[in-house]
C-alpha cells in the first residue's frame, strides 16, 4: 500500500516535450488541452495579448502513454497560454410558458468568453 507522498513523488515529470495532452480546470469547467490550439473559456477579464499561467491541472499524458494524475492537482506542470480575444458566444433562447395562464416569457442569452491560444506546457521538477 502507498502512501500519498510516494504518490505524488510518482506524478513529478522530468521531460518537457513529452507530453501529449493535459486536462485543466479553467473558471470553474474541465478542459482537455493540447499544445498550438486555441479554446473558448469563460471570461477571463485580463487584457487581450496578456500572457496568462494556468496551474490548475488535473491530470498529464504523455506521449509513450503514461498517464499522471494529481491529487488534486499536478505539482510543476504548468500551460501557458496567450489570450488572443473576448467575444460572445451563440445566443440561447429561454422560453417560459405556462399552459392556460396566458403567461408567457422569451428572453435571450449570450455567454460572455475568452479565445485563449495554448503556446506550452511546461514542466518543473520539484
Amino acid at each position: 500500500m502507498s502512501t500519498v507522498n510516494e504518490i505524488k513523488k510518482e506524478i513529478v515529470m522530468t521531460r518537457v516535450n513529452e507530453i501529449n495532452y493535459v486536462i485543466v480546470e479553467i473558471s470553474g469547467r474541465q478542459f482537455w488541452i493540447e499544445p498550438s490550439r486555441w479554446y473558448d473559456v469563460n471570461r477571463i477579464p485580463t487584457e487581450v495579448g496578456k500572457e496568462i499561467v494556468l496551474n490548475r491541472v488535473l491530470l498529464a499524458s504523455e506521449k509513450s502513454g503514461y498517464v499522471k494524475i494529481g491529487i488534486p492537482y499536478l505539482d510543476g506542470v504548468k500551460v501557458k497560454a496567450k489570450i488572443l480575444k473576448h467575444l460572445r458566444g451563440p445566443k440561447t433562447i429561454v422560453y417560459k410558458m405556462r399552459p392556460k395562464k396566458k403567461t408567457r416569457k422569451k428572453q435571450g442569452h449570450r455567454q460572455n468568453l475568452t479565445r485563449i491560444l495554448i503556446d506550452s506546457i511546461n514542466v518543473t521538477k520539484s
